[in-house]
């Protein structure tokens, strides 16, 4: 399973519910991008950019 090297944000479970209220299993995927060789979450890459624009 792949996290964030950061903040080690994973896919977590839950259901989807439908129109008529059936409830299934479902996994919510964090939006993980690959920067020189890390896993990294699109959070963590943004606080990246605004931490290296203020230095």
């Amino acid at each position: 399973m792949a996290r964030c090297a950061i903040c080690t944000k994973s896919a977590v479970a839950g259901n989807q519910v439908s129109h008529s209220q059936i409830h299934t299993k479902r996994k919510f995927k964090p939006n993980l991008q690959k920067v020189s060789g890390l896993m990294l979450c699109t959070r963590c890459l943004k606080t990246i950019k605004k931490i290296e624009k203020e230095i």
